[in-house]
């Protein structure tokens, strides 16, 4: 059984207990007894009350607003079991929380479960829960908050209705024939009373902290409301509709401008010093200067400051900086199938009836593609050297993530062309482009979204590059990002090349949940049964117990990804957060600025 004591609600308790304990000090109780004239008694008098006015501002305050910045907005979905994007993320980091969570070292923690334990072959986790914890609309949270989560995930209608996180589900006993409706009883999680919760895995689990690690979502709120309805229902996309346990509450906002957060009084680990919370919607060109002026407290997820602006910002004398690798990647997404129109009317991912994209179907036309674009040059030219080249779409801080596995496409557009040569992509017309084997015209459509300013930059460089090999591109026109994240999930069917970051989960990194083929995050319908065999030997149990048998099983994914090519990464680009220094409190996690937030706290609170 974990078990492990808090600390830091008693040590803020103290902090503040200081302050009070400051502010009922005598300011004159020397003062009968000085000898001195009345100037010099004056001028103690002063010193004596300059002394007490820092005693009373060190340590942490109580109240005050801050402000953070974000560059495109939520789409507006604040449901956890629904959202899509880091921007929506910037909200929900604030108002919801899981049973565990993780620390610095990416162990897993308590959270709202404050302990827990497993059989000994690892089927069932049980998790014993913090009682008085208090949903936002002064509801009790218990075991049947978490039981309903996971049930709505299972749930039949869950994915027609846009859910993408089935791979919390997938492993838990009974899930398939929930799913299929054959039963109405979900066995794969079970309150065994009120603050006691179980899950139960159809097979030895390797890491069953982290199917329990998914954010909670109340009952009370949704228990009515049927799945299919979820994602449209005010309960998760209204300020003051939606509800958490988070240390904040969502209470207002003016869609894609602003969106305020306040504190939860009744937080269980002690109500938060800030008293807001607010995010607005700002054009990246612009953050630099707010933040200068004081306008803006704190730029973090999901790019930070721009790197361009790192030496300006650096500059800054109220300006702290905080610089980290990435727990992510950019990507350029080749599409290899398509969804037909009535599975997109349907809300099915059926890998049977996907369409293949002719124009990207050979494996050696995608690695021309990789060796065509320079991307130790994009990091030079956009990201100023603050990034990396990654090869496979696993984070470089994991221990599974091994670069002697995959292919390194080094910038060669002699080799690319030559690829495409022998081939027989050659130019028939002589435009300057190539044809198709066939002599027909060869145009790969490339679409990208608006929002990340270095990534709009790269789109055009892209473009330059591949046509520099004579691969005609047409470059749409971008889109702002929820149209484009609808788009690329409907699979329009002359997609050809994406744009795309991801921010990655820090639990494990088993990359199912992106690149498995029924996984609705797998953009580019990449269908490979022999790497879903992989992905799913690396948590088998009982060979994958051993990290040693993971690692070679992933390194061997990994060779498998660099070589049939879903997709080229392009980079992962450092973390730059930036935040005022009159902002206090901020203990950066490998993955996130966002950790405890309530023991934020600023020095000019009034």
């Amino acid at each position: 059984m974990f078990k492990q004591k808090y600390s830091l609600v008693l040590l803020a308790l103290l902090l503040l207990f200081g302050i009070v304990l400051a502010a009922c000090s005598s300011d004159n109780e020397d003062a009968e007894e000085d000898p001195g004239t009345q100037e010099e008694e004056e001028e103690t008098e002063g010193t004596e009350e300059e002394e007490d006015e820092e005693e009373k501002t060190e340590g942490p305050q109580v109240g005050g607003t801050i402000t953070g910045a974000m560059y495109s907005a939520p789409a507006g979905m604040f449901n956890p079991i629904f959202y899509e994007e880091a921007y929506e993320a910037n909200i929900l980091s604030f108002t919801h929380e899981s049973l565990v969570g993780q620390n610095e070292s990416l162990e897993f923690i308590p959270g709202l479960a404050k302990e827990w334990e497993t059989n000994d072959d690892q089927t069932e986790l049980t998790l014993y829960l913090e009682e008085g914890v208090k949903w936002h609309d002064g509801e009790e949270f218990t075991a049947h908050d978490v039981v309903f989560t996971y049930k709505s995930i299972a749930d039949p209608d869950y994915v027609a209705a846009g859910g993408i996180r089935t791979s919390y589900v997938t492993p838990l006993l009974g899930y398939e024939e929930f799913n299929s409706g054959e039963t109405d009883e979900f066995q794969g999680v079970v309150a065994e009373d009120d603050y006691t919760v179980t899950f139960k895995f159809a097979e030895p689990n390797i890491n069953p902290l982290y199917y329990a690690s998914f954010t909670i979502i109340p009952e009370h709120v949704f228990a009515d409301i049927p799945v299919a309805d979820m994602p449209e229902a005010p309960e998760s996309r209204d300020a003051g509709a939606v509800i958490g346990t988070g240390p904040f509450k969502f209470t207002e906002m003016v869609e894609r401008e602003q969106y305020v957060l306040e504190r939860h009084d009744d937080y269980w680990q002690g109500a938060a010093y800030l008293d807001k919370i607010v995010w607005k919607v700002v054009a990246q060109s612009v953050m630099t200067g707010l933040l200068e002026s004081g306008e803006l407290d704190f730029i973090a997820d999901p790019n930070g400051i721009p790197p361009a602006d790192y030496e300006t910002v650096e500059g800054f004398g109220n300006i702290e900086i905080i610089e980290q690798p990435d727990f992510g990647y950019q990507l350029l997404g080749f599409k290899h199938n398509h969804r037909t129109a009535e599975d997109v009317e349907a809300g099915a991912i059926e890998p049977d009836n996907w369409v293949p994209n002719e124009k990207l179907a050979n494996p050696e036309v995608r690695q021309a593609i990789a060796y065509a674009i320079n991307r130790e040059g994009l990091i030079d030219g956009l990201l100023y050297g603050r990034g990396a080249i990654i090869n496979s779409p696993i984070a470089m801080q994991f221990w599974a993530y091994d670069e002697s596995a995959t292919t390194n496409y080094t910038y060669d557009p002699d080799q690319a062309a030559s690829i495409l040569d022998d081939l027989g992509y050659v130019d028939v017309d002589g435009d300057g482009f190539r044809e198709d084997p066939n002599g027909e015209e060869w145009v790969l459509n490339m679409d990208y979204p608006t929002g990340n300013e270095i990534r709009e930059r790269s789109a055009p460089l892209i473009e330059q590059m591949l046509e520099e090999v004579g691969i005609e591109i047409n470059l749409r026109q971008p889109k702002e990002m929820s149209a484009y994240v609808e788009d690329l999930t409907n699979d329009n069917s002359d997609w050809d090349l994406y744009l795309l970051g991801w921010n990655l989960g820090s639990a494990d990194p088993d990359p199912l949940g992106l690149w498995g083929i029924k996984d609705a995050y797998n953009f580019s319908r990449w269908n490979n049964p022999e790497s879903d065999e992989l992905l799913n030997n690396a948590l088998k149990a009982p060979e994958a117990f051993e990290q040693e048998y993971r690692q070679e099983v992933y390194a061997e994914w990994q060779a498998l990804f660099s070589e049939d090519l879903p997709a080229l990464l392009l980079y992962a680009q450092n973390s730059l957060w930036a935040y005022n220094n009159r902002l206090h409190g901020i203990e950066p996690l490998p993955y996130s600025m966002y950790d405890n937030p309530h023991l934020w706290w600023v020095d000019d609170a009034e």
